[in-house]
């Protein structure tokens, strides 16, 4: 078995919202409703400006660099092998990024949101400083 970034005593089965499947997994739902609770974000919640960064175009690039690099490229510098569930973007698009292959990085899921976090800088902000 390949070293992953959770261990079977990590996971817990556990049903998901929407249809009460049990998963074994960090997943948060089935792969039946994933597509729909992806659709219904996209649509109600997520930016219009972000949905043109991303449509289909994106989606033809970040299907061929997936096929190109199927792995983590942080887990594979650590040793591990983990299949990947994101294209992280190495430079944002917001501050001028594009789609090129060599600005481009697959990550799995927890090392795109470590990734991500570092980026936005989430962990170090300021204080917030109230007004009344």
């Amino acid at each position: 078995m390949s070293d992953v970034h959770a261990t079977d005593d990590d996971l817990n089965y556990r049903a998901t919202p929407l249809c009460g499947t049990q998963l074994f997994t960090h997943e948060r739902y089935c792969e039946q409703h994933a597509k729909a609770e992806d659709a219904r974000y996209r649509r109600y919640q997520r930016d219009p400006k972000i949905n043109a960064r991303y449509g289909s175009r994106w989606r033809k690039i970040r299907a061929a660099y997936v096929a190109a690099h199927p792995l983590c490229e942080d887990c594979l510098e650590a040793g591990r092998y983990t299949p990947v569930a994101e294209v992280h973007h190495v430079h944002p698009l917001e501050y001028g990024g594009t789609h090129g292959p060599s600005k481009l990085r697959s990550l799995c899921t927890p090392c795109h949101s470590r990734q991500t976090a570092l980026d936005d800088d989430r962990w170090r902000q300021a204080p917030r400083v109230y007004t009344y």
